[in-house]
């Protein structure tokens, strides 16, 4: 039965790991490596960190996750982040593609209500009051985006 359960919840995400497979296939072309750290892949390295520097700062991150998919800009963020960023994949693993909408209209809320829309977010508080490492702090994460 465990079986069962965790091939549905891989299944449930496998939309939002699908974009995650096509980012880090682009990542590979970049240059990038690939670990797999409890049933999670991870991706970073290369010139993702150069990549994400052209986008808007608003926009930057550190890492990000899609589904069981987590693309860092190195490896040492990867370890830093990973509580927090495993946060996210069972998020993925609850909600599946409806995830995307939800963080989404998360963000817009807390935009409308005057917050800030990446650290008010009810995913990224989630995320953060669940995350057991010592080290990732929501204020760190914040400044690698």
């Amino acid at each position: 039965m465990r079986h069962i359960y965790v091939v549905l919840r891989y299944a449930w995400a496998l939309p939002a790991t699908t974009i995650g497979l096509i980012f880090s296939a682009i990542a590979l072309c970049m240059g990038a490596t690939i670990r797999f750290v409890d049933g999670v892949m991870e991706v970073a390295g290369g010139q993702i960190d150069r990549a994400i520097s052209l986008l808007p700062p608003a926009f930057r991150f550190g890492a990000i996750t899609f589904g069981h998919v987590i693309i860092g800009i190195d490896h040492v963020v990867l370890r830093r982040v990973r509580s927090h960023e495993h946060v996210h994949v069972q998020q993925y693993e609850r909600w599946g593609a409806l995830f995307f909408p939800l963080y989404l209209a998360s963000s817009l809320m807390q935009l409308v209500q005057g917050r800030d829309p990446y650290l008010s977010n009810r995913f990224e508080l989630e995320a953060h009051a669940r995350d057991t490492s010592k080290h990732a702090s929501l204020k760190s994460l914040a400044l690698s985006r």
